[in-house]
């Protein structure tokens, strides 16, 4: 895949599972790449004692509402050379600097008072949030971790998780495929994610970019994932529903 017209690589911690970033920095390395990672879901993850957006050249996080740490709508960006921070405050503010200068065409992307506020607000609670996250993604994980055709995540040897996320893989051994466990749940009033789904390139404004045999291994995952309900007030009834709906089939 890497090309004479390649510049970066953009690996993503899906789930804020956190990739090989040792083999990545080779591969980067070897080729003269840029690492730009896709930290949307990985905000208060940590690998090897330091927080994620110490790996690569940068890392993008989502602040968005349904995010661990939110600000409502937002994001940011941590970068290893501070060279970035003038082309970035560019971007984000039509490109202006100063009072009578626009030095390159940027975006209004600048996040406003009142989500920087909830975002302040957020993070004196962070810790309180991830511990609470953490008892209930342990809980599930303790009673889905022996059904046949139910597999879960490994966690990275060494990463500190969010628990952000909770996806289990509906395996070919399980009873049913992984629609009819969503339409299930769904009857049962009970919100799962098939996340992600479709896969970005079936999806109308990116149709004929890539061939249908050259993503066999995200098109199979993405048939067979299932995110389950998890955030901070998840109440134990309602977790041992889900379970139910589960082992009960």
């Amino acid at each position: 895949m890497i090309t004479k017209n390649t510049v970066a690589i953009i690996p993503v911690h899906v789930y804020g599972n956190v990739c090989n970033v040792e083999t990545i920095q080779q591969i980067a390395e070897q080729y003269s790449l840029k690492v730009i990672y896709d930290a949307a879901h990985a905000f208060g993850v940590s690998y090897k004692g330091k927080g994620i957006g110490c790996y690569g050249d940068a890392s993008i996080f989502s602040f968005h509402a349904t995010k661990v740490f939110n600000t409502i709508e937002g994001g940011a960006v941590a970068f290893s050379d501070h060279k970035l921070f003038d082309r970035l405050y560019n971007l984000k503010n039509f490109g202006i600097r100063g009072e009578e200068c626009v030095v390159e065409v940027g975006a209004n992307a600048k996040m406003n008072e009142f989500c920087a506020i909830m975002g302040l607000c957020n993070l004196q609670h962070m810790d309180c949030a991830l511990y609470e996250r953490k008892k209930r993604f342990e809980w599930y994980e303790e009673r889905l971790k022996d059904i046949k055709g139910i597999h879960l995540f490994e966690k990275k040897k060494g990463a500190d998780r969010n628990f952000g996320y909770f996806p289990i893989i509906v395996g070919d051994e399980y009873c049913m495929k992984r629609d009819r466990l969503y339409d299930l749940f769904k009857e049962k009033g009970i919100m799962c994610r098939k996340y992600f789904y479709p896969l970005t390139c079936d999806q109308v404004c990116f149709k004929n970019i890539y061939q249908e045999d050259e993503l066999n291994n995200a098109r199979e995952l993405s048939e067979k994932i299932l995110t389950l309900p998890l955030y901070e007030e998840l109440e134990l009834e309602h977790m041992k529903r889900i379970i139910e709906v589960i082992r009960e089939l």
